[in-house]
């Protein structure tokens, strides 16, 4: 084998899913027909399930200075996100090149073997290998590995190569975004609907400003090449009056409303995640955060397998946990979609949504569901609340401990907080020690309510809780079995 494992995709989920398996000691490589970052960021920002994600594996540093807010939006209307208490605001700002770049230097300090200008061509399914082919820049050459992944992108060579049925909806319209410099505009939310269609103006940092222009009616294209700039202020000027072609683009790219959803995550030895799996309308930035966040939950387990720690079978609660996240996105997307680019006919919708987001509690519904916070994967284990939930961050008390949750998790493997110091519990987790921290530790006070009464926690490798107590310690050794291997 040339590699353990094979990522195809030099994005955000190709080398999030670098770093984890990596941090978990799986070789792999990353092929990117790219020769270097286009330094085009569709993405602005994290959402709040991202920034768990960064902080668990201790990331958020290098990001500098993040700009938080507790401001956001469904579909145009505005959503606080400040009902989220306890939870990590959103990040604002932050351009997708910038999450590539921190992403990429740790995958590669980590050890792993990224290969620019490096462009996939075939995939074959062997019974003990996939073989993909390979053009680089010494000609065509084939490599094997244990598992391919597809994290390139919505048009992925992995899909078609490997058969994927692809389902949905085709494009109805083309939209324009463009980050430009020399000019001044007034900011315009996403929501603030025109005759001919909507607009929007956000603010970047360095005196550039981004620009959304969606007109209705506009054919779908599938092009090769970028939009010109003309074609952007001859939208513009139609939607506002306004011209703005004296502008300098920094960038100009075009994007549909196309909805589509792989029936499946894996076939075989080969997986999707990210865009190749499902791509939407891209609202409320969501597409690379749910893209990054397949990739947190895959790579940990293909570690696990390709190290020989865990059986092959946990690679099939990949496709069952994330899967149902993939179709939620895709609803919340769509139903965004007609809010805002729908006409004057959908107004009195808007309206009563309106009315409706005021509530506490319906904005608390729209801001999880758009922040990530509302993913619970149905897991087997007992009727604890916290079962199938990420632990948000709880500090954490005690002598040569890590100070919270989240610092506890940067490692990667598994943990198991005892927060009753309880010997038993101890030791029938000891026989996985070689993959789950043992931690016992106390909740300081004012923290300690929102977990209740709970007195143990086995987290994954991605946080989410596997396994609680209350509850009998004969389902511990159960759980432990499941998600990390038999007992050593």
């Amino acid at each position: 084998m040339d590699a353990q494992v094979i990522v195809a995709g030099a994005g955000p989920a190709g080398m999030m899913l670098a770093g984890e398996l990596r941090l978990a000691g799986a070789d792999v490589i990353v092929l990117e027909k790219l020769a270097a970052r286009t330094g085009e960021s569709r993405g602005l920002g994290f959402t709040a399930r991202t920034m768990e994600i960064f902080d668990q594996r201790g990331l958020l540093s290098r990001f500098g200075d993040i700009e938080i807010s507790n401001v956001g939006h469904f579909g145009g209307l505005p959503v606080d996100f400040g009902v989220l208490r306890g939870a990590h605001q959103a990040a604002k700002t932050i351009p997708q090149s910038a999450t590539e770049t921190v992403l990429e230097e740790w995958a590669t300090q980590l050890g792993a073997d990224i290969r620019r200008s490096h462009e996939l061509l075939s995939v074959t399914d062997k019974e003990d290998c996939v073989e993909v082919e390979v053009r680089g820049p010494e000609g065509v050459h084939t490599l094997r590995a244990d598992y391919l992944v597809g994290c390139d992108g919505g048009r992925s060579t992995v899909r078609k190569a490997a058969g994927f049925d692809f389902p949905g909806t085709a494009a109805t319209m083309e939209m324009f975004l463009a980050d430009v410099k020399g000019i001044t505009l007034a900011p315009r939310m996403i929501g603030e609907t025109l005759a001919g269609g909507m607009v929007m103006v956000g603010p970047l940092p360095g005196g550039t400003t981004r620009l959304i222009v969606c007109e209705r009616g506009t054919p779908p294209q599938r092009r090769e090449t970028p939009p010109s700039w003309k074609e952007v202020a001859d939208a513009w000027q139609r939607l506002t009056g306004d011209d703005i072609s004296h502008a300098e683009p920094v960038w100009v790219s075009s994007f549909g409303d196309a909805t589509r959803h792989a029936t499946e995550y894996r076939r075989g030895r080969i997986f999707l995640s990210g865009d190749s799996a499902h791509i939407h309308l891209p609202a409320g930035g969501q597409g690379m955060n749910t893209s990054i966040q397949d990739s947190v939950n895959l790579g940990w387990k293909l570690a696990a397998v390709v190290r020989g720690r865990a059986p092959e079978t946990l690679l099939d609660t990949y496709h069952a946990e994330r899967h149902p996240v993939g179709k939620r996105l895709l609803m919340n997307t769509q139903a965004q979609g007609l809010l805002f680019l729908s006409g004057a006919e959908v107004q009195p919708l808007r309206d009563v949504l309106h009315e409706l987001i005021r509530y506490p509690e319906v904005s608390k519904h729209f801001a999880a569901m758009v922040g990530g916070l509302d993913i619970h994967y149905e897991l087997d284990g007992g009727a604890h609340p916290l079962l199938g939930l990420r632990l948000p961050h709880v500090p954490l008390e005690g002598p040569g401990q890590p100070t919270s949750s989240t610092e506890a998790l940067r490692r990667g493997r598994g943990v198991l907080l005892d927060l009753a110091d309880n010997a038993e519990l101890r030791r029938r987790a000891a026989p996985w020690v070689d993959r789950v921290d043992l931690i016992t530790a106390t909740v300081p006070g004012p923290t300690a309510g929102c977990l209740g009464d709970t007195s143990a926690l086995l987290l994954r490798p991605d946080g989410h809780v596997a396994w609680a107590a209350p509850g009998s310690f004969a389902d511990l050794p159960m759980a432990l079995d499941r998600w990390f291997g038999p007992a050593r």
